[in-house]
């Protein structure tokens, strides 16, 4: 057997831990896109609901109500403070995830690259045997 031949499970095996790592790193891209829309959408409404105070305070706010706004607003800020954290965390793991995926795929093409030298090589080999074969087929023919 060849050695191109024996490195083919080796190869595979790479292969499918860098596909294994790709579809983790999508993944985790999905979840950090998610995270980040929320937060936006957090953001938004803070700022849709404080133009809402805004306006409605012009128009006087009985003392209760206006409490009631500004702990809703502090609940918001709050819930965006955790959402930014949870943001933050998620990008460092997804970093992470990302940093697999690119060692997996160096070691991968690592791999490949030997297979592929393998196979020029016993090509390059097969070559030189043909070769070889014909020169002694021409030394023994008898000559005219």
């Amino acid at each position: 057997m060849t050695r191109s031949k024996r490195m083919q499970p080796v190869q595979r095996v790479a292969h499918g831990r860098e596909q294994d790592a790709m579809r983790k790193l999508g993944e985790s891209q999905q979840f950090l896109d998610a995270q980040k829309a929320k937060l936006e959408e957090l953001r938004s409404y803070r700022e849709q609901y404080a133009r809402e105070f805004t306006a409605s305070g012009e128009n006087g706010l009985q003392a209760t109500r206006l409490r009631d706004y500004r702990v809703f607003l502090n609940r918001l800020g709050e819930a965006i403070a955790q959402q930014e954290a949870l943001v933050l965390r998620y990008e460092s793991q997804h970093e992470q995830t990302r940093q697999c995926w690119v060692e997996s795929r160096g070691h991968s093409q690592a791999i490949n690259k030997v297979v592929d030298r393998y196979r020029q090589q016993e090509h390059q080999q097969q070559e030189r045997r043909e070769q070889l074969e014909q020169d002694e087929r021409a030394q023994r023919r008898p000559k005219k």
